[in-house]
């Protein structure tokens, strides 16, 4: 983060530390996110909080989740999440060409037509707001999501928008480690 200071990680209150602590287990780094976003400990623990949920209740596949983040991210042209998204797209897909096909033009990724209709509601809802209607939505229902995949893609949607800005703001930069995610085999 080049706008903001990043604090020392033996200044974080405990539960800050438990938490970076278990991102870092997992992903055998510390996601640069996480540091950032330790500036404000009551911010960090509303975002994570809401990121888990997203993650975690939801009838979305994983893949389905990071592929909806990365189209959103590119439309936002927010360097750190097209990258540490793309990441884990390319992981939870197996794809290694396609969070680069989201990132910089989803409308030529290589997608099943209801994966289709999903990025083109998520990036409408990112770009154009104001003119998304009812017909977007039961444009997503008659792909075959179900009110709650409707829900839960506007909700990742709207939470990748402010991460997006926020990322940009503070200049976030991606860990190097996400660069060869998902690449090799």
């Amino acid at each position: 983060m080049r706008r903001f200071p990043v604090p020392d990680y033996d200044d974080l209150p405990e539960d800050l530390r438990e938490r970076i602590d278990e991102e870092t287990d997992d992903a055998g780094f510390t996601p640069n996110v996480f540091s950032a976003f330790a500036y404000k400990p009551s911010h960090f623990r509303a975002f994570f909080a809401y990121y888990d949920a997203l993650m975690l209740d939801t009838p979305l596949a994983r893949e389905e989740v990071e592929m909806i983040i990365v189209a959103v991210s590119g439309a936002n042209n927010c360097l750190y999440c097209v990258v540490g998204h793309g990441a884990l797209c390319r992981v939870y897909s197996g794809a290694p060409k396609l969070a680069d096909q989201l990132a910089t033009n989803h409308r030529q990724a290589d997608v099943s037509d209801q994966h289709m209709a999903m990025l083109d509601f998520a990036v409408k809802l990112t770009e154009l707001p104001e003119a998304v209607t009812g017909e977007d939505v039961q444009r997503l229902r008659d792909a075959g999501f179900s009110r709650e995949e409707v829900w839960d893609v506007a909700s990742v949607t709207a939470f990748f928008n402010l991460s997006n800005r926020m990322a940009t703001v503070a200049d976030m930069r991606p860990n190097d480690e996400f660069y060869a995610m998902g690449r090799r085999d």
